[in-house]
């Protein structure tokens, strides 16, 4: 099991930066992807942006060109540093950790791992 600890999440107002950090520990084998989900009120968990151990980089599109997100592998680590923050990225930001396991001599499976999610708060 992954556990998966965020920090940094507060108030800010729109405009403003903030950033977000999470650490992942306990029994890792090969995390091969972290990266940051958020969920508002009333609506569904969408991707804010995942970084995977390759290098690929991908970004929900509302966050394109003001976030960006930075992955540390030897530390099990992901941040998000978010920019030019606005009202609706008010959310609670989720940590998401994707770790790839086997059985044996069996195909590799993807296990997935969620933090308990830190608190954004946006004020004009």
């Amino acid at each position: 099991q992954v556990n998966l600890v965020e920090s940094g999440g507060g108030q800010v107002q729109t405009g403003g930066s903030l950033k977000l950090s999470c650490v992942a520990s306990g029994s890792i084998y090969r995390i091969n992807l972290m990266g940051w989900y958020r969920q508002a009120p009333g609506k569904q968990r969408e991707l804010v942006a995942t970084a995977t151990s390759g290098g690929r980089i991908d970004y929900g599109d509302s966050v394109k060109g003001r976030f960006t997100i930075s992955r540390n592998i030897a530390q099990n680590s992901v941040d998000l540093q978010m920019n030019e923050i606005q009202l609706d990225d008010s959310a609670v930001y989720y940590c998401h950790a994707q770790q790839l396991l086997q059985r044996g001599a069996g195909p590799e499976y993807a296990v997935d791992s969620w933090g308990q999610g830190t608190q954004v708060t946006v004020s004009s």
